[in-house]
Formats: structure tokens, sequence, C-alpha cells
């Protein structure tokens, strides 16, 4: 059990995006992490601009949350990442504007 974290979300709010995120991967067998895990994981670093080595240890290894994270910013043919679409998402339900974290300074 990992530490609760600011930046995370909740279980409800990720199930209403899990489908985003798992269309992004064929799958080819089973996951040996939890994508909740990830994703608050890629939600910590993009709040708090820290590098990917310096994600705290209860995190999954930042090799595989950076892996996902080039996976989903990947831009489609309307140049939106599906990362795009589920901080769009995310901010929409729960008010608060998620996407700033994207944009370049």
């Amino acid at each position: 059990m990992r530490q609760s974290y600011p930046s995370d979300i909740s279980r409800e709010q990720f199930e209403t995006i899990r489908p985003m995120l798992e269309s992004a991967r064929k799958i080819t067998k089973p996951r040996d992490v939890d994508l909740y895990d990830i994703f608050c994981a890629l939600q910590y670093v993009l709040r708090e601009g820290c590098r990917w080595r310096s994600l705290p240890h209860d995190f999954p290894k930042w090799q595989n949350v950076y892996a996902y994270f080039r996976i989903w910013s990947e831009e489609d043919e309307h140049d939106r990442s599906i990362l795009d679409r589920v901080l769009k998402k995310l901010s929409d339900l729960s008010g608060r504007k998620m996407t700033d974290c994207l944009k370049p300074q």
C-alpha cells in the first residue's frame, strides 16, 4: 500500500478514465502494475515538476511511469493525445483545471 499524495485522484474518478487509458495499448499480456498507481505517479510528476528519477519510491518504477507517459502523450490525427483528453475529462468532472501542467512555459 502506498502513501496518498495531494496529486492523487480518487479510484472513482479513475474508473471514468480507465477505458481511455487502456485503449492506448494492445493487450498482449497481463499488466504487472496498477494503472491507477501509474496515473497517480504521472500526476505527481506533472504537478510537482520533479524529475522522473525523483518519483517517491512507493510509486511504480519511474521507467514504467515514463513509458506510459510516452504512450499516452502520442498525438492522434487531431493533434490531441490520450493524456490531453483524460486531463480534460478529469477537469470537467472535478471543476479543477488539470490541463495547465501540459502547456509549455
